[in-house]
């Protein structure tokens, strides 16, 4: 099973948060009382768990579920769900994207970022020119990379101060010091 995408989702249905964001995913029923088990997608997986409630969902279709109880695991987290009481229901489960709304996170400090804030930013140089748009980041455990993607290129950009000169969330846009042809 794939980990979540962390691009930001845009709600397909009335009642459902237009800000949500990809934490993670459930990888499938843990144990047979209707737990499930939950792989995060947090710079600390137990996170996830600052959370009461999280909306599950697949194909645009989204549903919130209060977190009754959870534990943290070596590898992953269980958690018991409110209306999920055996292990067909959790089952059912697998595969869901576990989402938060963004606007129930707490704000980043000066100078962190959200992955969701950066994706969709417009990125130009020192000399003024466009790379392109973040698409996607990665975590390589040295840095984080920005995965920029223009109509001619994509770029990985490490997201490090030597290079990454200005972040502006209201301008939608960063500033870096990379050439077009690295």
């Amino acid at each position: 099973m794939k980990p979540a995408s962390n691009q930001p989702i845009a709600a397909a249905s009335a009642g459902t948060p237009a800000d949500l964001v990809p934490m993670g995913f459930v990888a499938g029923a843990f144990g047979i009382r209707g737990w499930v088990k939950v792989v995060a997608d947090t710079e600390h997986a137990d996170s996830l768990l600052d959370y009461d409630t999280w909306w599950l969902g697949r194909n645009g279709v989204w549903q919130q579920y209060a977190v009754k109880d959870a534990a943290v695991h070596p590898k992953h987290l269980s958690a018991q769900l409110e209306g999920v009481d055996d292990r067909d229901r959790a089952f059912a489960l697998k595969g869901m994207t576990i989402a938060i709304p963004r606007s129930a996170m707490p704000q980043a400090e000066d100078g962190e970022y959200y992955w969701a804030d950066l994706i969709g930013l417009a990125v130009f140089n020192v000399q003024g020119e466009s790379l392109g748009t973040v698409d996607n980041l990665l975590s390589t455990g040295a840095n984080d990379v920005l995965v920029i993607k223009s109509a001619d290129a994509e770029r990985l950009v490490p997201f490090v101060k030597a290079v990454v000169l200005d972040v502006d969330l209201t301008a939608r846009s960063i500033r870096v010091d990379w050439g077009l042809d690295y």
